[in-house]
């Protein structure tokens, strides 16, 4: 009698079958394929942009090139994929932003949907699990020729990935700021000239819109995540934050720190610390909604300067508290334009 095989057992044996059947975080070419420009690239190497235009052009069927991810595992992927698999709102973001439209998603962060400023663009593309946490039967499912994993750093997780393709790569390191990611996702995808120019773009947006907030042209503004625990504000080169630098505005003093991550939840006898020119406030979770709810009616709460002066404005915590892409950076951009220069 056979011994029956566990379901996880299945769905690695089916992700081979459908393979046979169909930092370095820049994600730098380092060789092609067949198609015929490896000299080319290796008299161009150091250079991102030579390499991409190595390997650019109109590759035949099957071609490959291999670029390292953001833990600078050497990869080989097709050279044009067509059924792309993104495992973070970051990697949905920028392959969107490209002009790809990918075969398979997650849903954003603290969703069980796709993140709002997304959806619209989304519609109809089949969701392969939460951020992250992908279903892997939805995996292979989808087809994929290549997967975007985002920060993915289960390792296990990423063997049976591999084991639906190989074609898997790792897009961002703990400490890459988007810009960095989005263009090594550009020239995974073959789109980096055109990644560097939506980031030339949104720079000149960026600045554009910081000149004309008028009377709050270079103001402080606090960025804050209310969790059910308590809030946090973002460090400066946190993605939200980053966009209000480029915008030319600045943060508190008390918030004035480098780093890209958040501060543990705040007591309200620290709730001062979260106090700026202007507070914008986003959360993740109904929890956290509730206890911003509760904290509102808190003297300790009204007693801020940018509550009393009504300069607070709530965001979308999908967008704002993410580690972002060019579409979410134009999102914040338009939330600081509309509030900021209204008054």
């Amino acid at each position: 009698m056979s011994t029956p095989q566990s379901p996880l057992h299945l769905a690695r044996r089916r992700a081979v079958q459908a393979v046979a059947a169909t930092g370095a975080a820049t994600l730098l070419l380092v060789g092609c394929g067949s198609s015929g420009s490896s000299d080319k690239a290796s008299s161009d190497k150091g250079s991102p942009s030579a390499a991409t235009t190595a390997a650019a052009g109109s590759p035949a069927a099957g071609d490959k090139r291999t670029v390292k991810d953001a833990t600078g595992t050497a990869v080989e992927i097709p050279a044009e994929p067509k059924r792309i698999v993104t495992l973070t709102q970051e990697d949905l973001d920028a392959v969107l932003a490209l002009g790809l439209k990918p075969a398979g998603i997650t849903n954003g962060q603290g969703l069980n949907e796709p993140p709002a400023y997304l959806k619209d663009k989304v519609q109809g593309i089949p969701v392969v699990g939460n951020l992250l946490q992908p279903v892997m039967d939805k995996v292979i499912a989808a087809k994929p020729d290549l997967i975007l994993a985002g920060d993915m750093q289960d390792q296990q997780v990423l063997k049976q990935l591999r084991e639906i393709t190989p074609a898997t790569l790792v897009t961002m390191a703990p400490t890459d700021d988007w810009k960095l990611s989005f263009r090594g996702i550009g020239n995974a995808l073959n789109k980096l000239e055109q990644a560097n120019k939506v980031i030339a773009d949104y720079d000149a947006k960026a600045v554009k819109a910081g000149g004309e907030l008028g009377a709050n042209k270079g103001a402080a503004v606090s960025i804050v995540r209310w969790n059910p625990t308590g809030p946090s504000w973002m460090e400066k080169k946190q993605f939200a934050s980053g966009v209000a630098l480029d915008m030319g505005l600045t943060r508190p003093k008390a918030q004035d720190k480098d780093g890209n991550a958040h501060t543990p939840a705040l007591s309200l006898e620290k709730i001062n610390e979260i106090d700026g020119d202007w507070l914008f406030l986003s959360t993740l979770t109904d929890d956290g909604k509730a206890a911003l709810k509760d904290v509102q009616s808190k003297p300790a709460y009204q007693e801020l300067g940018a509550v009393k002066n009504n300069h607070t404005v709530t965001v979308d915590g999908s967008v704002w508290s993410t580690r972002g892409g060019p579409l979410a950076a134009d999102a914040v951009i338009g939330d600081i334009g509309k509030a900021l220069a209204a008054k």
